[in-house]
């Protein structure tokens, strides 16, 4: 069953003031006095926004396929740092992504576990640390009082707001003009949930001087057994000429819930990747909003969702072109199974001032049920007149022809199914720069779905 902008009667609902009451109460309680004291007002903004907007509902445009009702009843607990025991070891050692080499932060419930831990040696110049400490030291203080809070819009995101007003720790990034890191950055979140309705809310901003080179890796995974939400938010700051790649791998537990705001400003010559994989969680959501604020920069947004159960996983993207000559080039495949359900919307929004821009938007989906659901919305917007855009979405089932085809060539029809659904999954990989990285995702994947039974009986 599929559906492009599916027509449907919105369930009438309302998250009244009750819901976020609670929320808002607790903030004294969790900020304390021992922060900086820029930073106090960022978080008072965001609390205040977060009280006015309340969780979205089903009747906002945004979020018209994905309802946040469960959430919303979750008892909201903001998560605690917690001793760390053999859990979090064992599930870093059995991560193949969480072990490639390189630079390494952890963090455990949304706090720094320097136990876990391994930054190796850092270049000069390069700083590669937790937000707690960071803004402590004069050094790094003003790089974040500049910074932080300015990409991620809290005015039309709940979520965003929520997060900027209680967000404990996460990692800052600060890579200066001309800097180079051959090997990746690795921001690891481990959740180790006790209770049910543990809300962890990191906060990450990575800054790439003009010039400079680095990839870094987010990676959300699971070392407990409660019923969690991780409400994330990374800021992006790419300078003229950087070269960056962001990665991010999301595998939270099945009853888990996340929801992730990536937000990037970048400037001009810039060559900006940005790729998603979201495997985990019943729900999840990613809010993805790039400007190219610079002449003459490239960016693509990559993406792979895998679903199954009754998994719902949510791409909300804006890319928007505010100067000249500039790409983009969004890619992302979904491939669904059982009763789960995808989303993709992507906007383009092409300002004025504009021209020359070349902007792609692809979203195709593989249904392995007749079960599983795709609401997929593409759109342009453009008030450019001298413009190259395209925007396309795809939704079916394996092609019967080309599992004929490989059935004609002596491969059995379990053999040839796979074949597919891998190639299907490998466009998407093998867009990742990073070939550390891109090995092992690819290693991921193909556990993922290989010993997936629908996919050998049907």
């Amino acid at each position: 069953m599929w559906k492009i902008e599916r027509s449907m009667e919105f369930m009438m609902q309302s998250h009244s003031n009750h819901t976020v009451e609670p929320i808002v109460k607790q903030f004294e309680s969790v900020v304390t006095s021992a922060q900086p004291s820029w930073l106090l007002p960022l978080r008072q903004a965001g609390l205040a926004r977060f009280s006015e907007l309340g969780f979205p509902t089903l009747r906002d445009e945004d979020w018209r396929f994905t309802n946040v009702e469960p959430i919303a009843r979750l008892p909201f607990q903001p998560a605690r740092p917690v001793s760390v025991n053999g859990a979090e070891s064992a599930v870093l050692s059995g991560a193949p992504l969480a072990g490639l080499p390189g630079h390494r932060l952890v963090f455990v419930n949304g706090f720094f576990c320097a136990a876990l831990s391994s930054p190796g040696k850092i270049p000069g110049g390069v700083r590669l640390e937790n937000l707690s400490a960071a803004w402590e030291q004069p050094e790094t203080r003003a790089v974040l009082e500049k910074h932080l809070g300015k990409v991620a819009r809290t005015h039309d995101n709940s979520f965003a707001a929520l997060n900027q007003a209680f967000f404990a720790d996460g990692a800052l990034v600060f890579i200066p003009a001309g800097s180079e890191l051959p090997e990746p950055v690795q921001l690891i979140y481990l959740a180790a949930a006790r209770q049910n309705g543990e809300t962890i809310q990191p906060r990450n901003l990575i800054l790439a001087g003009a010039g400079s080179r680095a990839t870094v890796i987010e990676i959300y995974l699971n070392a407990g057994g409660a019923n969690y939400f991780t409400n994330a938010v990374t800021e992006m700051v790419a300078g003229e000429g950087a070269n960056l790649e962001y990665l991010k791998y999301q595998d939270e537990a099945a009853e888990a819930f996340h929801i992730a705001t990536m937000a990037g400003e970048f400037g001009s010559a810039s060559r900006v990747n940005v790729h998603s994989f979201a495997l985990g969680a019943r729900l999840s959501r990613n809010h993805i909003r790039a400007k190219l604020a610079g002449e003459g920069l490239e960016c693509i947004l990559n993406g792979l969702y895998l679903t199954r159960g009754e998994q719902l996983a949510d791409h909300h993207m804006i890319v928007e072109h505010a100067r000249p000559h500039c790409a983009s080039h969004e890619y992302f495949n979904g491939i669904l199974d059982e009763r789960s359900r995808g989303v993709f919307h992507g906007r383009i929004y092409v300002h004025p001032a504009a021209q020359k821009t070349d902007a792609k938007q692809t979203n195709k989906n593989l249904l392995l049920s007749d079960e599983a659901t795709v609401d997929t919305k593409p759109q342009l917007e453009i008030y450019a007149d001298d413009v190259k855009c395209t925007h396309g979405a795809t939704v079916g089932q394996l092609n019967d022809e080309s599992i004929f085809y490989l059935r004609t060539r002596g491969i059995s029809q379990n053999t040839a199914r796979r074949m597919l659904i891998h190639a299907f999954a490998g466009e998407i990989v093998e867009r990742v720069q990073c070939a550390v990285a891109r090995e092992a995702l690819d290693k991921i994947v193909w556990n993922r779905l290989e010993p997936n039974p629908p996919l050998a009986e049907r």
